[in-house]
């Protein structure tokens, strides 16, 4: 995709620098989004990062635990994790692989690691569905590596794209209602590249290795290793590595722009709904 001359310039709106935090049976994470200083951003909810060499941060993994009303996505960048859920599904994440899970209108399910030692590393995504999806029927994706297409738009930039396109290569993950994007992208030291983000959607990038300028010009600002940028202002983005290689996350979605009441593992439109998803799950509808 490339951006044209009348595209106007996406510029850094704020900055965001996760959290330390534990989730599940005391897995040690970052919470980048879904904390005090960034609740959430249409449509997106919630955004994890967890990397560790330490097998005690993760060994107890994620027990048994419900969903309802959104979708998770997590991308795998090292170690190994299987998910099982109670609709029968069942899947090993590896290095590179990512699982985008409909919960729809509830499931229950765990991820546990499959490694006692080495490393493990990736993040969790939590993608909003809106109120006439909310009841659907739950679904659940896995993607292997080699089903990750990898775009190389320009000499030092490596891109892969598990959701939305980058010029002719499109990833293999569509959700017509956030209409989401979502790419990895690497870039060798001071490499440039340039990229036109779809129409209306909020977006963000995420520094996880290395840092990147955002913007040109004027408009140009530092991202630090693990700082988050949200991103405005327009749909042409340019980005340029540091002294040092530097992968990034994009993700764009179209926001839904309807009520949230969440609480917890369940996020649905009223304080009715969410009650009675607690209710659903304790008797054991899910």
């Amino acid at each position: 995709m490339n951006a044209s001359t009348e595209s106007a310039p996406a510029r850094i709106q704020r900055k965001v620098r996760g959290r330390a935090t534990s989730d599940g049976a005391g897995v040690k994470l970052t919470r980048v989004i879904g904390g005090p200083e960034l609740p959430d951003l249409d449509p997106f909810l919630l955004l994890d990062e967890f990397g560790t060499d330490r097998a005690e941060d993760y060994i107890a993994g994620f027990p048994e635990h419900p969903h309802r009303g959104f979708e998770t996505v997590t991308y795998m960048l090292d170690g190994r994790m299987r998910h099982r859920d109670n609709h029968g599904n069942e899947g090993l994440l590896t290095p590179g692989s990512v699982q985008w899970m409909t919960a729809g209108r509830g499931l229950v399910h765990s991820e546990m690691p499959e490694q006692e030692s080495g490393r493990m590393r990736g993040f969790q995504l939590w993608v909003n569905l809106p109120a006439r999806e909310k009841m659907t029927e739950p679904k659940y994706q896995e993607f292997a590596p080699d089903r990750i297409p990898v775009a190389t738009p320009a000499s030092g930039v490596s891109v892969k794209v598990i959701a939305g396109a980058v010029g002719d290569v499109r990833g293999p993950i569509a959700q017509p209602a956030t209409e989401p994007v979502y790419l990895d992208i690497a870039l060798d030291p001071g490499q440039a590249w340039r990229y036109l983000l779809p129409e209306g959607h909020n977006a963000f990038v995420y520094a996880f290795e290395g840092a990147a300028t955002v913007g040109e010009g004027d408009d140009a600002r530092p991202l630090e290793t693990r700082e988050l940028a949200v991103l405005g202002g327009g749909n042409d983005l340019a980005l340029r590595a540091g002294s040092q290689p530097t992968r990034l996350i994009l993700v764009a979605g179209k926001p839904l722009r309807e009520p949230v009441m969440r609480h917890g593992p369940f996020v649905m439109n009223t304080k009715q709904e969410l009650m009675q998803a607690f209710v659903d799950f304790q008797e054991g509808r899910f």
